[in-house]
């Protein structure tokens, strides 16, 4: 007598969520192309103490307004050239990268971490607070950031901490406004409403519940807003109201620079063409983000 053979239907397997984020965002070749960029940039910026070939304050008398290796009178002594005082113009950027990404990123956290928490409160309490946060973002909403940091900027006065504050305040409206937006979609949700019911406190259901449902446009948010902080302290700093010489930071670079376009364009350009790169790529990783983490566009493709 022979035994039946059993069949066993296969189980379907399912990428984990870190391999179905990589599968995603590689899709988009500009946004691949653009994080190696990037990831060289914080490279410079984390080991620019040991990358840099001089100090970025040195000043070389002998060498004043030199051009870069590849032009005509350039030394391989000075790869990018001299600046007006003789200092090394690539020493100095990869010091800058350093200066700009650190203000670039707490300027993203002070203003995400306060504006997270006001979004999430006013989405909880409509009645009483949400008037009253939403006016206030509002009134911020009426002057464009970099106007509201150059105001701050005059009150609290130039420097690199001062900086920070000032484009982290330009910038907390629009986290307060998304995370708003976002956990009013989610309030009313059957998951929402089952913690509730099993008595979840309201500060429980805030950060534990709904804030992890609202993180995916917060991301992508916070990435385009380190490109928008990193331009912002480059004006300042071109302004004269940013980080103050003898600090190397891109924008002072092209605001020492600006008078020697014509004698010496490659003391304007190296610092320029470094902001573009760099928005650039932040940019291009920000749509990469977005594709990724948005699910409607996952559906759509």
């Amino acid at each position: 007598m022979t035994t039946p053979v059993q069949t066993v239907e296969a189980v379907p397997s399912f990428p984990s969520p870190l391999k179905e984020f990589w599968q995603s965002f590689s899709a988009n070749k500009g946004a691949v192309v653009a994080l190696f960029i990037f990831l060289f940039i914080l490279f410079c910026a984390l080991f620019a103490g040991v990358i840099a070939p001089h100090s970025p304050i040195e000043q070389y008398r002998d060498h004043m307004l030199t051009p870069p290796a590849w032009a005509e009178g350039g030394s391989t002594q000075f790869l990018f050239g001299t600046d007006e005082l003789g200092r090394d113009i690539l020493s100095r950027l990869i010091h800058g990268a350093q200066v700009s990404l650190m203000i670039a990123f707490m300027s993203v956290v002070m203003s995400m971490i306060p504006g997270v928490v006001l979004g999430l409160m006013a989405a909880f309490f409509q009645r009483y607070l949400s008037p009253i946060i939403m006016r206030l973002m509002d009134i911020m909403l009426a002057l464009p950031s970099l106007l509201l940091a150059i105001c701050i900027i005059t009150i609290l006065g130039p420097g690199l901490i001062n900086t920070m504050i000032a484009i982290a305040i330009g910038t907390l409206p629009s986290y307060v406004r998304l995370t708003r937006a976002a956990a009013m979609a989610e309030i009313n949700k059957e998951y929402v409403t089952a913690s509730r019911v099993a008595g979840a406190s309201t500060l429980r259901l805030m950060f534990v519940t709904v804030l992890p449902n609202c993180m995916a446009p917060l991301i992508v948010n916070a990435t385009l807003g380190f490109s928008s902080a990193v331009l912002e302290a480059a004006a300042l700093g071109f302004l004269g109201l940013g980080v103050q010489p003898p600090t190397p930071e891109w924008g002072t670079m092209l605001s020492a620079a600006r008078d020697y376009i014509e004698r010496a364009p490659w003391v304007v350009t190296m610092p320029g063409v470094t902001i573009l790169i760099s928005v650039l790529a932040i940019n291009l990783m920000g749509d990469g983000l977005r594709d990724a983490l948005d699910p409607r566009l996952k559906r759509a493709a």
